[in-house]
């Protein structure tokens, strides 16, 4: 698929999408993520003109939620296109970083009111906190992530970690009676246990990235370290925290003692951020089994035992 700029505008810029956008979205059966990607080259051009932007490459692999562009502004300041593909709440990644304004994430320059087209600070889009070593990306992360946890606006759209994570505990039962059966329903019990115990009396309510992981944290020139692409919503440090515990994984599970390497993770993650080891661990347990049922259900049984076992390790 191709989009070019309006005659006397810039130069001819093919924008290709990404392979891993299009498997994303491609079978996707809902019409308004249909009618978003057929429209995306009118989209992007439309954008492109009406701001005034000179676009250089789209960012690939790039990720699973939208197009990247990389572009120039009219006065040669570099900048990153983002066009989101449509999503319940994807209008409230402009809203957080609007309300953040470069502190601890990219800074927002522009935002379609229509559309939710993103104009962004343009980052590293090739160097995240995943090409350090793990130790010294966590503590990067954490440094970062520790930036991003403000009050939230008085009036805001964000939805609750209760609200979140309630829609995902009516279909956790669901999930867990499919290809596993039995084997996943005890920890998928734990799962749903921990939550209601966590969400009865939640400790804080500060603005959240909700999917803080060390791919979502790109080198800036600003700052060093700088986060993209939040899915914002308001509660506690600990569940914000909990998805970082479970990053790279995979490399817990491929050197000795796993089990005891991830609760050192909690601990260390706990203590440098002064968040209680045990709702992290709680929030983690959750977040973990959500995602490994989620990715089971998806056909991706490799990732889902992965992040199963990682659960039963905490």
């Amino acid at each position: 698929m191709a989009a070019e700029r309006e005659p006397g505008t810039g130069d001819r810029a093919s924008l290709q999408v990404p392979k891993r956008l299009l498997d994303a979205v491609g079978d996707d059966p809902a019409e308004p993520v249909r009618s978003w990607l057929a429209a995306l080259p009118e989209l992007a051009a439309r954008r492109l003109l009406e701001w005034e932007l000179t676009p250089e490459r789209v960012v690939a692999p790039g990720g699973r939620g939208g197009l990247v562009v990389l572009v120039r502004q009219a006065d040669g300041t570099p900048a990153a296109l983002k066009l989101p593909v449509p999503r319940p709440g994807a209008a409230h990644e402009a809203a957080a970083l609007a309300h953040w304004n470069g502190w601890g994430a990219a800074r927002l320059l522009r935002a379609g009111q229509d559309d939710g087209v993103l104009l962004i600070e343009r980052l590293q889009s090739a160097v995240s906190l995943r090409s350090l070593p793990e130790a010294k990306a966590l503590l990067e992360a954490a440094g970062t992530v520790r930036r991003l946890w403000v009050p939230a606006p008085a009036e805001h759209p964000f939805d609750s970690v209760e609200g979140r994570t309630g829609a995902a505990a009516e279909v956790l039962p669901v999930l867990a009676s499919g290809v596993w059966a039995a084997d996943v329903r005890p920890l998928a019990d734990e799962a749903l246990e921990l939550r209601s115990g966590l969400t009865a009396q939640p400790p804080e309510r500060l603005l959240l990235h909700g999917d803080f992981r060390q791919g979502k944290v790109l080198a800036g020139e600003r700052a060093p370290w700088l986060a993209v692409g939040p899915a914002p919503v308001v509660g506690e440090r600990a569940y914000d925290l909990a998805r970082l515990v479970l990053d790279r994984c995979e490399d817990l599970a491929a050197g000795p003692g796993p089990a005891a390497a991830a609760r050192r993770r909690i601990a260390k993650l706990a203590d440098s951020l002064d968040v209680d080891r045990d709702r992290l661990r709680g929030w983690a347990l959750f977040r973990a089994v959500e995602a490994g049922l989620r990715y089971g259900a998806a056909g991706d049984r490799r990732r889902a035992e992965l992040l199963l076992e990682f659960a039963g390790w905490l």
